[in-house]
């Protein structure tokens, strides 16, 4: 099964969702957020950076969990330009 390329939108829509996960982790260091969440620092850089514009579903999930983060707000970042509040 061959993988088509992600469009300019699909694009768009992980660096938004990199951005509001970025916003999310606040001061909190990248590698205990990654480590909390259940995936490698490599990966949640390349996810804050856009770099990794589709994460798998799990890694958003584990995310969430770890920010405090509701799921539906991370899927509204991904569908449209709204900003995600930090977690206190």
């Amino acid at each position: 099964m061959v993988r088509q390329p992600l469009t300019a939108d699909q694009i768009a829509a992980g660096q938004r969702l990199g951005a509001a996960l970025r916003a999310a982790r606040g001061d909190r260091g990248l590698v205990e957020v990654a480590l909390a969440a259940g995936i490698s620092p490599e990966t949640l850089r390349k996810i804050e950076a856009g770099r990794l514009p589709a994460p798998a579903f799990g890694s958003v999930v584990g995310l969430s969990r770890a920010l405090g983060v509701p799921l539906s707000d991370l899927a509204e970042a991904w569908l449209a330009d709204t900003p995600v509040h930090q977690a206190s």
